[in-house]
């Protein structure tokens, strides 16, 4: 499986190879730790788990690092605001984030590093990169000096060559196309957490802290780094700057950015009331899956709208895979060759994987992954599927949901078990001719959603979509 992501720094479509064979190590950037993520974040967080599934079925280990920023301008402001020291306020973020994205089915990776406890590091890059020019002090902080790094801007394409001598930015954030030397390390200020260093007491930029941690756990050189498309400048342009410098070599190889979530066709924002959690969303009632559903199904370089409408389309798709897989547990194989063709599902394998290998298409390979769940159904309606069939029909949708992880779990300990239980008395009442019975039992399950479909391989339900 060959696989195509467009690289940010290129800005063309590569066909993705390992710096070792067989080994992708990739960062992906993580949460700052100063509240509950956003749907905006977790979109991302969601990009990031399709592409690290997608490496592992293209037969790939990956060793990944998301990192928790716990300090930064935002936790300490936080932290201060509620009178709390800086890791008890983390502490409270990071656990709620790892309830998210467990919620939403997202993978574990192999590390999750806090910047705090990365201190000694990043005091030793920030060395390296003094023994070779490229820093300044002034007034107790240390400053990147861009002009020193004649390569700066290539990731983004801003320009440099307008910097003024010694323009300097202390913010962790600040606006785009503010082209001024960055703060490495920050001199102590009354009311913030500091450490004692060579350069004076103080505590790490943001942008330093990434780097150091890259390199610590991922090695100098690494094959993937991935976020959200309002990091490319300042933040991974200055991630490329301070890394390069002070090793000589190429820090990534392949950059990969997630659109912009909007809701409802406007910016997110809490002025404009259309702010939203992931709790926020559970808390009306709404499937995770669903929502994982909606964040994965537009293609990770395009804009994503989010509105409920879309959410309830989202919700009626994750249940109509639900009641494939859930006919698909209780038939029978077919006596017979069956209405399914193996080629029919080597072929749905064939375009799930294309869909994925170019560049995370996930829009496309949700489209085939309904394309194939209709002709299961209709198999399903007719004379069912053959052992072969029925076997490599849920190999393939393993496969698929191995990526997606937005299929319902269906086995016979998780099914409603009230439900089977009126599906049998129902049965047994049409058996003994009680139709009077058979037809109240179906409109009970009916008046809670549930449909029955009467097979030649035996009754079906299904449940229908909710408002």
């Amino acid at each position: 499986m060959e696989l195509f992501f467009t690289n940010t720094l290129t800005r063309r479509a590569e066909r993705f190879e390992p710096l070792s064979p067989g080994l992708v190590r990739m960062y992906t950037c993580g949460p700052t730790v100063y509240n509950y993520v956003h749907i905006g974040n977790l979109r991302t967080f969601v990009f990031e788990d399709v592409l690290r599934r997608t490496l592992k079925v293209a037969g790939y280990q990956v060793q990944q690092v998301m990192n928790l920023t716990d300090i930064d301008d935002k936790t300490i402001r936080g932290a201060n605001a509620e009178g709390v020291s800086l890791r008890e306020y983390t502490d409270r973020y990071i656990a709620a984030f790892f309830e998210d994205i467990d919620t939403l089915r997202c993978e574990r990776v192999e590390y999750y590093p806090r910047a705090t406890e990365f201190i000694p590091q990043m005091v030793e890059l920030i060395r390296k990169l003094e023994e070779k020019g490229h820093t300044y002090q002034l007034e107790g902080s240390t400053y990147f000096r861009i002009a020193s790094f004649p390569g700066y801007g290539k990731l983004s394409g801003v320009d440099p060559s307008g910097i003024k001598p010694g323009a300097r930015v202390d913010a962790d954030e600040y606006e785009k196309e503010d082209v001024r030397d960055f703060v490495l390390w920050k001199a102590a200020r009354p009311g913030e957490p500091f450490w004692e260093t060579p350069f004076g007491p103080g505590r790490p930029g943001w942008h330093l802290e990434c780097s150091a941690m890259a390199i610590a756990l991922l090695g100098e050189s690494i094959d993937i780094h991935a976020g959200g498309v309002d990091l490319v400048f300042p933040h991974h342009e200055n991630e490329i700057a301070q890394s390069e410098a002070a090793t000589g070599k190429p820090f990534v190889k392949c950059w990969l950015h997630g659109e912009h979530l909007i809701v409802e066709g406007q910016k997110m924002a809490k002025s404009a009331g259309n702010f939203y959690t992931l709790r926020d969303l559970l808390e009306r009632g709404h499937d995770p899956l669903a929502i994982r559903y909606l964040l994965l199904s537009v293609p990770y370089r395009q804009k994503l709208n989010f509105t409920f409408d879309a959410l309830q389309a989202a919700t009626a798709a994750v249940e109509r895979i639900g009641n494939t897989l859930r006919r698909l547990h209780y038939a029978p194989a077919a006596s017979g060759e069956g209405d399914l063709p193996l080629a029919a599902v080597t072929e749905f394998s064939h375009e799930f994987q294309s869909a994925l290998a170019d560049d995370l298409n996930t829009a496309r390979a949700l489209a085939a992954l309904h394309t194939f769940l209709t002709k299961v159904n209709q198999a399903l309606d007719s004379n069912g599927l053959s052992q072969d069939a029925l076997t490599a029909t849920k190999a393939a949708l393993r496969l698929a949901n191995g990526v997606l992880g937005v299929f319902p779990e269906v086995t016979s300990e998780q099914v409603d078990a009230e439900v089977e239980a009126l599906v049998q008395q129902r049965a047994e009442a049409r058996a003994r001719k009680d139709f009077a019975t058979a037809d109240a039992i179906r409109q009970k399950l009916l008046e809670r959603g549930i449909v029955l479909e009467d097979t030649p391989h035996g009754t079906i339900w299904r449940r229908v979509g909710r408002g």
